[in-house]
């Protein structure tokens, strides 16, 4: 399982199938498929029973998953790929923009 460059809260955009040029935020990942569920972007409808919170079932739109592979980092409005170096001050491994090399909080 190789290691993720993307986190949850990180802003964005799908470059790749239906929900092409969509932002949003990451609300969940799942390390193992390789997916993430990203706020707003591929709404699926979703088939309900009646319950108690929703006495009359119906149909519901909620967020399905993308794989990792189709989103792209948003940083200062652009797309950008992210890299990995160690900070020389701290020793840890930190999150980098490629394309103006800042570091990715």
């Amino acid at each position: 399982m190789s290691k993720l460059k993307l986190k949850k809260d990180d802003v964005v955009r799908v470059i790749a199938g239906d929900a092409k040029d969509q932002e949003g935020k990451i609300l969940s990942i799942d390390l193992k498929k390789n997916r993430a569920i990203v706020e707003g972007v591929n709404l699926v409808s979703k088939h309900t029973k009646p319950n108690a919170k929703s006495p009359n079932g119906g149909i519901v739109k909620q967020e399905g998953s993308i794989h990792i592979s189709n989103l792209m980092l948003i940083v200062g409005g652009k797309t950008t790929r992210v890299g990995r170096q160690v900070n020389e001050k701290t020793g840890k491994i930190e999150r980098i923009a490629k394309k103006t090399k800042e570091v990715i909080k």
